[in-house]
């Protein structure tokens, strides 16, 4: 079936389209027309001057419409927290689970692994192999330093589903980061109290990018850099960023995307409300435990995006980058984050307030009240 997407501003990836149609067909993009050229077996879809972009991506999100996966890592729950993501703009996540326990992560590995959804790019393990003096929210009694053994036995049982983990590279034996890059893993450092020649020596080891940049690690000192200056200085390590106001100013958003350019993208850290092992309570505008230590963000990627516009001086073009080409580029995704011929049609559409309007999953329009 072929359709054709009129009416619309387009944000690529590359450029801002005007004036044409996006043609899609069998999931994927197809092309573009001029409206006059349109094929008349085409399904046409006006989309009233609205904002088309590459589907958003988030690599570290925790749930989703009132479901936290780590309360109930079933497929319900997985459909849910994707239907409700879908709904925000977000056509593609990777579903977090924090430090718990390794029998939580199993039950989590083989819902995601049986469980496969187009919106689910995989899991993203933010422990537990994290230094203690960071661990933000993070449960004591379960990190640990990781074993060789321990770690085969979930990439045996995970078969490729997990597809990123948060690790403390001061505490990780080199041979535990090879094992986990030979299995395709994308390992971020986080939770980290690295020295900046520590993590700097990470990052030689194949470490790829960092999480959540400036939260729960070593500090930017002028008399040891830390991570976040290893991360600054990397040719190649990226960074994510909360884009929320309250994980960090938007000032040292606007600073670390001068310095970083394309190696810093845009994660929601967004939890979802619980009275599990992790007890996220909803303020205002963030999550916390209820002793008040910050535990997620409240917001959406699109809305992250719409700060980043609003709040850090960074064209609605390249906010909208951080949150889907940067990211599709450290995955590997390279039918994911552009709008190109021969790319998935995965698309994210949205007003002049940002506000979602609908999303695109595999070439199928699903509308806002639809969804």
């Amino acid at each position: 079936m072929l359709t054709a997407l009129t009416n619309a501003v387009f944000f690529t990836g590359k450029e801002k389209i005007t004036g044409k149609a996006l043609l899609l067909k069998d999931g994927k993009i197809a092309g573009w027309t001029d409206a006059a050229k349109i094929p008349t077996e085409a399904i046409i879809i006006n989309h009233g001057g609205h904002y088309i972009a590459p589907g958003l991506l988030d690599l570290q999100i925790y749930g989703g419409g009132d479901h936290l996966f780590s309360d109930d890592p079933s497929s319900a729950a997985l459909k849910a927290i994707a239907d409700a993501l879908m709904k925000t703009g977000t056509t593609g996540f990777l579903i977090t689970l924090a430090t718990n326990s390794i029998t939580l992560f199993e039950k989590a590995i083989d819902t995601v692994r049986d469980n496969p959804h187009p919106a689910v790019l995989g899991l993203h393990l933010e422990g537990p192999y994290i230094n203690p003096a960071k661990k933000g929210a993070h449960i004591t009694e379960y990190i640990k330093k990781p074993g060789k053994q321990e770690v085969e036995a979930l990439l045996e049982r995970a078969k490729g589903v997990i597809k990123m983990i948060t690790l403390a590279p001061e505490i990780c034996d080199p041979a535990i980061i090879r094992l986990l890059l030979d299995h395709g893993v994308i390992i971020s450092a986080g939770h980290s109290n690295a020295t900046f020649a520590e993590a700097a020596e990470g990052f030689r080891q194949g470490i790829q990018t960092s999480t959540h940049l400036f939260n729960a690690m070593s500090p930017l000192h002028h008399r040891d850099p830390g991570l976040p200056g290893a991360v600054y200085q990397s040719g190649h390590a990226y960074a994510s960023i909360i884009p929320d106001g309250v994980h960090v100013d938007y000032e040292i958003l606007s600073i670390s995307k001068k310095i970083m350019q394309d190696r810093l993208f845009l994660i929601t850290d967004a939890v979802a409300p619980s009275t599990g092992v992790y007890p996220h309570v909803r303020q205002r505008d963030r999550y916390t435990l209820p002793d008040g230590t910050l535990s997620g963000s409240a917001i959406t990627l699109l809305q992250g995006v719409r700060n980043c516009v609003q709040h850090a001086g960074i064209s609605p073009e390249e906010s909208l980058r951080m949150a889907s080409t940067y990211p599709a580029r450290l995955m590997g995704l390279t039918h994911r984050g552009i709008i190109a011929e021969g790319a998935d049609a995965f698309l994210t559409v949205f007003n002049k307030e940002f506000l979602p309007q609908g999303v695109y999953v595999n070439g199928v329009w699903q509308h806002q009240d639809a969804l």
